[in-house]
């Protein structure tokens, strides 16, 4: 068994496509209609053939709440590894991403989390 699609709840899903290929470098993969949303997934520009991350509408009440609660406790949705934290914080804030937490040395990680502008904040963690 091995994880497939992950999902990320997004406030509207043409920015969040625009922010995860733009800014932080995702591929889109799948991008179907399903009605009134549309089946939209990336991948890792290195991993085309891995992993694809879904960005899914948030428009049931629960998924709503569940994205705001996460965001003001400042609880990051998911973790994005990078081979190297600094560079790619320095070359983020250069495309103009904001974060909440800068490069932090926790233990024997470093971390940094960064608003996607589409209601989430996500880990970067130095692999």
């Amino acid at each position: 068994m091995k994880i497939i699609v992950t999902s990320i709840f997004v406030q509207d899903q043409e920015k969040a496509l625009k922010f995860y290929s733009e800014k932080l470098g995702f591929v889109k993969k799948e991008d179907v209609p399903t009605g009134e949303y549309r089946w939209l997934t990336l991948v890792s520009p290195d991993e085309q053939d891995g992993t694809e991350l879904l960005l899914e509408p948030n428009a049931h009440p629960a998924a709503k709440e569940y994205q705001k609660k996460l965001f003001a406790e400042g609880i990051p949705v998911t973790m994005f590894g990078v081979e190297d934290i600094h560079e790619e914080y320095k070359q983020l804030m250069e495309k103009g991403v904001k974060f909440t937490m800068e490069p932090t040395r926790m233990g024997e990680l470093t971390i940094a989390v960064l608003d996607d502008t589409c209601g989430n904040l996500i880990q970067l963690i130095e692999k």
